[in-house]
């Protein structure tokens, strides 16, 4: 849990600014670099291995989205950076996942840290995933932590033509990326909410064996889920405020963002007061099961109260007891203490005590 919220921020210790070093999972295999060029009328893609063959050119009249998965190979990020001049401290951030999301407004570019949100079916977890974007006039850079391509889909629709990607300038086609981290949101909280409903049904079949567990965890998830959607809705309304790169017509579609986003949040807070009415409802059942038992436990030794003081009457093994030396005597003392018991639990049943 706390891996997966604070990274290894001590690896950066003792560093002068700037500097760029991995903060996160170190993998060995290589990132991949996806190229794509594109204009109303036209669309080129390509895939490179290694930054230096990226063309150096911004291709007039075109948008560039260059888009790296996997950020563990720090000479590449400052090797890019060192191409298309990018600030070390840009630089800096881009490498470490553990960097809450935010939005800097450089001189002649933007920079966005978003977090997204992916769900492990195995161990029902949720990780959170560290993208970075910078956006110029005509190009965008976009740097994914690791794991299956997040913006196929916006990949898609470009190599495709269809909608109006192609027919707008950079600033639409960040949109198009948040756009995509955003429904990613949905999705993951749509199986949250699946959890929480089996676990509601579970709770109320009085099933809470391993409800408190359950309940736990779901709240550790909600931390995560909670840290990264938050910040989304401030990137986006100070992205939508931006003058000089945000064209009108795009701020229409920021604004539908910032709504899903506002939305997000508020399905958030619902299943983190739902997992507190939860944990509620299961104390409330364990008690009422404890009262349960205690209240039979209760009746019980109050049955046997006036059997045991029957009982050692007769135990005390006085000489002169009329009764120990008459024939019937055993079998009418037992006699009684179950006529007192009957009574009792009859007297106890009339006052639905049980």
């Amino acid at each position: 849990m706390i891996d997966r919220i604070f990274q290894e921020f001590s690896r950066k210790s003792g560093l002068p600014p700037g500097s760029v070093v991995l903060v996160g999972e170190k993998k060995e295999q290589p990132g991949t670099i996806r190229f794509v060029r594109y204009a109303e009328d036209k669309c080129v893609e390509r895939e490179y291995l290694q930054v230096k063959d990226l063309p150096d050119d911004a291709g007039p009249g075109t948008v560039t989205w260059i888009h790296m998965n996997g950020i563990h190979h720090p000479q590449a990020i400052e090797e890019l950076g060192g191409k298309f001049d990018f600030h070390s401290l840009v630089l800096e951030d881009i490498v470490n996942t553990g960097h809450r999301a935010k939005f800097d407004d450089w001189d002649d570019y933007l920079f966005l840290i978003v977090k997204s949100l992916s769900y492990d079916e195995q161990t029902t977890l949720v990780m959170p995933g560290h993208i970075s974007i910078i956006c110029s006039a005509d190009t965008v850079f976009s740097f994914q932590e690791s794991g299956p391509d997040l913006f196929t889909s916006v990949r898609e629709r470009i190599r495709s033509g269809k909608g109006r990607i192609r027919k707008k300038k950079a600033d639409y086609l960040v949109y198009s990326l948040l756009d995509t981290i955003v429904d990613g949101y949905y999705s993951l909280l749509e199986k949250i909410g699946d959890r929480i409903e089996e676990l509601e049904e579970s709770i109320l079949e009085h099933d809470t064996r391993e409800a408190f567990q359950r309940i736990h965890e779901l709240q550790r998830e909600m931390t995560v889920i909670r840290k990264s959607i938050w910040p989304m809705r401030d990137i986006v309304s100070r992205l939508e405020k931006n003058e000089w790169l945000v064209v009108d017509n795009t701020r229409y579609y920021l604004r539908d963002v910032y709504d899903h986003a506002i939305q997000s949040i508020e399905i958030v807070e619902t299943f983190r007061e739902m997992l507190s009415n939860l944990h509620e409802v299961a104390l409330s059942f364990n008690s009422n099961k404890m009262n349960e038992i205690m209240k039979v436990l209760t009746i019980i030794a109050t049955i046997f109260i006036p059997l045991t003081f029957i009982a050692g009457v007769y135990g005390m093994n006085f000489k002169y007891m009329p009764e120990l030396e008459w024939r019937w005597g055993y079998f009418a003392v037992l006699f009684f203490m179950f006529l007192v018991g009957s009574l009792m639990g009859y007297y106890f049943k009339i006052k639905k005590w049980f």
